[in-house]
């Protein structure tokens, strides 16, 4: 079998085991993970109302201000975690589910995970 499609097979299959697990609630939302080769994409949602609460990503014009040249992409998805952490504070969100949506635990998941828990959020 193909070595690519069977890596896509196997996230998809993570991404399912996992978004049956995790619903994110008004009280506790979900912090979802994207990443691209070149980007890393967090929000915060509201299942339940279906609602985008906070959202931050390597794109945005404060992040992408804070971005330098020499940075590689673990270091910018620590700048990510930060930001999204203090926006979700600022809308007096504390905790939430960590959904990584198929993603490893490891690298720039891991290093967006470990800096929104530094910033204050719990999951």
């Amino acid at each position: 079998m193909n070595t690519t499609s069977l890596k896509y097979k196997r996230k998809a299959r993570r991404k399912r085991s996992i978004k049956s697990k995790i619903r994110g609630t008004a009280s506790v939302p979900r912090l979802s993970v994207f990443k691209s080769l070149t980007n890393i994409f967090v929000q915060v949602i509201d299942d339940t109302n279906s609602k985008t609460l906070v959202s931050a990503s390597t794109i945005d014009s404060d992040i992408k201000s804070q971005i330098k040249s020499d940075m590689n992409k673990t270091q910018m998805s620590q700048l990510v975690g930060k930001a999204i952490a203090e926006r979700a504070l600022a809308q007096d969100i504390k905790k939430v589910r960590f959904d990584r949506n198929g993603n490893i635990y490891t690298g720039r998941v891991k290093a967006l995970a470990d800096s929104a828990r530094e910033g204050g959020l719990q999951f």
